[in-house]
């Protein structure tokens, strides 16, 4: 492949992470396609800016398409700089974490009977499905009452599966665990991610 195929390619490839993912820091694109160093992962975005929208998230540039960027990826999603985002971000890091699961698909509902829930993601591992939840900061009765109706889903279906949560805050993590029992799953924390 030639230089210029390759970097179209590469270009693509940026655009449809971010069609999958919504927002990407610069670090997560940067590690998703393996950009190298800190320098060659700017210059790279600064040469798509044409495709890209982004805005200062803390300490880092989070990346989202633009009007561009959506026509060239046939992506319907309008996304914008939103409050949210660290939500998205906290998930697409977990997804890195997890070695990048190729089954992994955002907000996917989960039914059965009559007890309906969204999971933020959902992926397939040793042959089981694990639901994802992020939790930023949301009442503890909130999660609590999500744990709830996983439980009744488990109850319904009878089907094994692993439910995986993030917090940013160490010392939630122990609470959702206790709110978790009788649940196969795991609790991480944001410090264990990064």
């Amino acid at each position: 492949m030639d230089k210029r195929a390759a970097k179209q390619q590469r270009i693509e490839n940026i655009l449809l992470s971010l069609k999958k993912f919504d927002y990407l820091t610069r670090k997560q694109i940067q590690t998703i396609h393996n950009l190298k160093g800190d320098r060659n992962a700017n210059r790279i975005l600064n040469d798509m800016e044409r495709y890209l929208h982004s805005f200062r998230h803390g300490l880092e540039k989070v990346y989202y398409l633009s009007k561009d960027g959506r026509e060239r990826v046939k992506c319907d999603i309008i996304r914008k700089k939103t409050p949210q985002v660290q939500h998205f971000l906290l998930r697409n890091q977990l997804w890195i974490h997890l070695k990048c699961p190729s089954t992994w698909k955002n907000e996917v509902r989960i039914t059965a009977d009559k007890v309906s829930i969204v999971c933020d993601a959902t992926f397939i591992c040793n042959k089981a499905p694990c639901f994802v939840e992020v939790d930023v900061s949301q009442p503890m009765i909130k999660n609590k009452s999500k744990i709830d109706r996983y439980r009744k889903i488990k109850e319904l279906t009878g089907q094994n599966f692993h439910l995986i949560w993030l917090t940013e805050l160490d010392s939630r993590k122990s609470k959702i665990n206790e709110l978790m029992d009788g649940l196969s799953g795991h609790v991480f924390t944001l410090n264990e991610i990064n």
